[in-house]
């Protein structure tokens, strides 16, 4: 991950695009990020991800409040470090919501709670409006004016006007119909994998120590 961080001016999606890794040279991804930083860093090449390779990303520099954009399966991923308080801001937004409780969303079954994620703090989502495909803006800060002063912070398409909270979940008059989708993943420590089921991750971490005996000299100091 780059050590750089920059504050990103507010920019239309629907106009511009700029490349998100200068190693990727077709991994150009559609975006636009005001008033919080931006990092942006993978590992696998575009081809392997497009392929479904896992997609890593470290977030040991991934500041709170800060968001990376990765891409999986050629969809562009976002990747949001949340503060205490937007954890605790989510519980507010439930009255204001479509699918408050992700009954009707698309997301894996251990993202099926009010964070929709595995780490409260870390929210993984495909960046991409479940209404037409547009990529939301970042509008993190609770009343921001250019979508309203009652609101609390989240994603603002300016396609068709859907609004969605820092669990990507969509608010009541919205023309998306459904909250953000939430990608397989799962964390290595301070490693996050896209592509891989927490499940799956947590089935391999029991099978690899117990797979080695007295009988296998690897498993001998």
């Amino acid at each position: 991950m780059s050590d750089d961080v920059i504050n990103p001016q507010d920019v239309d999606l629907s106009r511009r695009k700029f490349l998100i890794a200068a190693t990727t040279a077709t991994g150009a991804v559609g975006a636009v990020f005001a008033a919080v930083p931006f990092v942006a860093s993978w590992k696998p090449s575009e081809r392997a991800r497009a392929m479904g390779a896992p997609t890593e990303i470290d977030l040991s520099k991934l500041e709170p409040g800060q968001m990376v954009v990765s891409s999986w399966r050629r969809q562009p991923i976002y990747v949001v470090h949340r503060t205490p308080e937007m954890v605790a801001a989510l519980t507010k937004n439930d009255s204001q919501l479509k699918d408050p409780q992700s009954k009707d969303s698309d997301q894996p079954e251990y993202a099926k709670n009010e964070a929709r994620s595995v780490k409260p703090e870390f929210l993984v989502i495909y960046a991409a409006c479940t209404h037409l495909g547009c990529l939301p803006k970042q509008h993190f800060n609770p009343g921001d004016p250019v979508v309203g002063a009652d609101w609390p912070g989240g994603f603002f398409c300016p396609c068709h006007g859907s609004k969605f909270d820092l669990a990507g979940r969509v608010f009541s008059g919205s023309p998306a119909s459904t909250n953000l989708r939430v990608p397989p993943h799962s964390f290595q420590q301070q490693l996050l994998v896209i592509g891989v089921d927490e499940s799956a991750a947590a089935v391999a971490a029991r099978v690899e120590p117990a797979s080695l005996s007295s009988n296998d000299p690897r498993g001998v100091a």
